[in-house]
């Protein structure tokens, strides 16, 4: 779907997403995400600080919470450092949207409670600076800024349940609680 459309309703509002994009390219590998220098830590806050430093200096001090990063193909290759998605969850990214994800970092991106979608068309389309409305439940991703709208995958609802758990690890603490109480 490109071109100015209506746009459905995003469920509660809590799937939902809006903010400026930051671009960057194909093969994005994880030591780009969060180089190697900083593994030393599993502190969030700290790996925020250095989050896509080597890919973009500036993005560490410039990324304002809700920002949503774009990329072209195999974003997250290389290694399978969990410390990749925390690191951009951490900077205050609402979501990832590229071409496409290798395929540990996709995993890892929902384990760690980081919203993930795949659209060509949206990133082809997109602008620095642009501005991305997501619908993680309808998959349906609007450039606010160019009054074009993008249909990428939906997230199925069990995903969903996994993101708003914060990750996989969230997920099983409240499901073993819930399942303690029946």
């Amino acid at each position: 779907m490109t071109g100015p459309t209506a746009r459905r309703p995003c469920g509660d509002g809590a799937n939902q997403f809006t903010g400026s994009i930051w671009i960057f390219g194909d093969d994005v590998d994880t030591d780009a995400i969060i180089p190697a220098r900083y593994l030393n830590t599993s502190d969030p806050q700290e790996l925020a600080k250095h989050c896509m430093e080597d890919a973009d200096p500036e993005f560490p001090g410039k990324v304002r919470p809700g920002d949503i990063l774009v990329a072209g193909k195999n974003f997250g290759c290389g290694s399978s450092r969990e410390h990749a998605p925390i690191a951009i969850k951490a900077a205050g990214v609402s979501c990832v949207i590229a071409v496409s994800f290798a395929r540990i970092f996709y995993r890892n991106a929902f384990n760690m409670g980081l919203p993930i979608l795949e659209c060509p068309e949206a990133v082809r389309e997109a602008g620095q600076g642009d501005t991305f409305s997501v619908c993680l439940e309808t998959g349906e991703i609007h450039n606010v800024t160019r009054g074009r709208s993008y249909q990428a995958a939906p997230v199925p609802p069990f995903m969903i349940e996994l993101l708003q758990s914060g990750g996989l690890m969230g997920y099983v603490k409240k499901r073993h609680l819930w399942e303690s109480r029946s």
